[in-house]
């Protein structure tokens, strides 16, 4: 845009179509039209013009990498799992350095049926699933037997705790694990989207709970569920909703999230897997990974193209992580020591092997996202040891089991990670909360305390496997029984 004015009674070319556009920039206007050189104002226009454009085409690319924003949100919502930009880092001020005597104060408690689905908490609300089931099938890892029940989708206030409003649908359980739904809700704008165990995948207005869509991804895509259900978290890109449905040509599916209409559906799979939609930019382009049971993906976003895809095979289907990049390598890792690293290309979409399933490198995480710090992963593995080991090597730097208890390792021992300033916080299977620090020379633990009890049962012991929200110096927890909001503001 070039806009100039000329002699002393200035008038400027096409003002009109502009004052909105440079509504934020009344100086530069009212120097024109009290007449100052044109040539300088022309410049000083066309700089600000440019700069605008960059702004705006910056704001587009990042909301088409998170949910679009409420004008009225606040910025510490923790609106999809892992937080707002799915990176697991609670970016607030303000949050005590060590636990007060007696633990921090619960300041509510609100009753929840079961299930593993963590809470979103976005514009005043906390959004969850639930489930009832009528038979009690315990644990079971590998068994599928079936079991009638009901699902369970709501909202809360966050203030409070009180339920403001709920939707309840029968749904037959055909999963190992059958303590209810896995996937924290998605809130966008005005709109939150649920993703229960046996893919019933339902959009809802956030104020009211109105059902704007839903969807039954086993019967629209002739598939059934994997092993553990449903549990990769729909993603949010655009005016896209993401997410593995399965079924042939239709591993991924993007619909639209205002109507519900499919957009476009991609690639075929032994199985869904649990692995969530993730975005990245590299060789360029914008690239949709995905870590599927038998490849390792890139698409398109828009239109759902291949890019790339590296052969991979997981076992039992259990590829479960969010692909981690770090500089322009790619980590992903699955059950029993398959894990890979990719180098990216730089000058267009491409992948290559730097190396896979090597024994005693990298780890092999099941419910626990790894963190990726200044090179170094840090996370969780199936053996229920935390391993930190660097990048591009794989190699272990160190060991612990102590964000749990310190005692020896539990197969799937968990303990969610958030990076919360230089420290960060581990909440535990045990009902724990953890304050520590993480580097290349180990872990450092400053403080612990109770927060929730254990309720449901894993490799014969009790645990709670919910990954926490972190929003308004708050914590926000479920185990099978409960739903509680934690102060831990200094």
């Amino acid at each position: 845009m070039h806009l100039t004015c000329s002699g002393r009674s200035p008038r400027f070319s096409h003002v009109a179509a502009t004052e909105n556009f440079l509504h934020d920039s009344p100086i530069l206007l009212t120097a024109c039209r009290r007449g100052l050189r044109p040539t300088t104002i022309s410049v000083t226009l066309l700089t600000l013009s440019r700069n605008l454009r960059r702004l705006r085409h910056a704001r587009t690319d990042r909301a088409r990498s998170a949910p679009a924003r409420d004008p009225l949100a606040r910025a510490d919502d923790w609106p999809q799992w892992m937080g707002p930009k799915r990176d697991n880092v609670w970016r607030e001020t303000g949050v005590l350095d060590k636990f007060p005597a007696g633990g921090p104060k619960v300041l509510w408690r609100s009753p929840v049926k079961g299930g593993y689905a963590g809470p979103a908490v976005a514009a005043g609300r906390a959004f969850c699933l639930e489930y009832v089931g009528k038979t009690d099938l315990g644990e079971g890892n590998f068994d599928r037997k079936a079991s009638d029940g009901t699902e369970t989708v709501f909202c809360l206030d966050e203030q409070s705790g009180k339920r403001l409003w709920e939707h309840s649908y029968p749904v037959k359980y055909t999963i190992s694990y059958p303590g209810g739904p896995r996937c924290t809700p998605t809130v966008d704008g005005n709109k939150v989207y649920f993703l229960g165990a046996e893919g019933n995948l339902l959009c809802c207005e956030v104020e009211s709970g109105k059902i704007v869509w839903q969807k039954d991804l086993k019967a629209d895509y002739h598939t059934k569920a994997a092993l553990w259900g449903y549990a990769a978290h729909p993603l949010v890109d655009g005016k896209k909703l993401i997410t593995l449905a399965g079924g042939e040509g239709s591993h991924v599916v993007a619909f639209d999230k205002e109507t519900g209409n499919e957009l476009w559906k991609s690639q075929t799979s032994s199985e869904q897997g649990y692995c969530p939609p993730t975005i990245i930019e590299a060789g360029g382009v914008r690239q949709l990974v995905l870590l599927r049971p038998n490849a390792v993906t890139a698409i398109d976003p828009e239109d759902g193209h291949r890019l790339w895809s590296v052969p991979y095979q997981a076992t039992n289907g259990a590829i479960i992580m969010s692909p981690i990049k770090i500089g322009d390598y790619l980590y992903g890792a699955g059950y029993s020591d398959k894990s890979i690293l990719l180098k990216l290309a730089t000058d267009k979409p491409a992948a290559e092997v730097v190396w896979q399933d090597k024994r005693n490198h990298g780890l092999s995480p099941i419910n626990v996202q790894p963190f990726q710090d200044d090179g170094v992963i840090y996370g969780f593995d199936q053996s229920g040891q935390m391993f930190a080991f660097e990048i591009p090597s794989g190699k272990r730097l160190w060991s612990t089991t102590n964000p749990i208890d310190g005692d020896k390792p539990v197969n799937s021992g968990t303990a969610f990670i958030i990076k919360q300033g230089d420290r960060f916080f581990f909440f535990n299977e045990k009902g724990d909360l953890v304050i520590g620090k993480l580097s290349r020379a180990g872990y450092e633990e400053t403080d612990r305390t109770k927060v929730i009890a254990p309720s449901s049962t894993a490799f014969g012991r009790k645990v709670v496997w919910c990954a926490p929200a972190f929003a308004n110096k708050h914590m926000y927890v479920r185990n099978d029984k409960e739903m509680i909001c934690v102060d831990l503001s200094k």
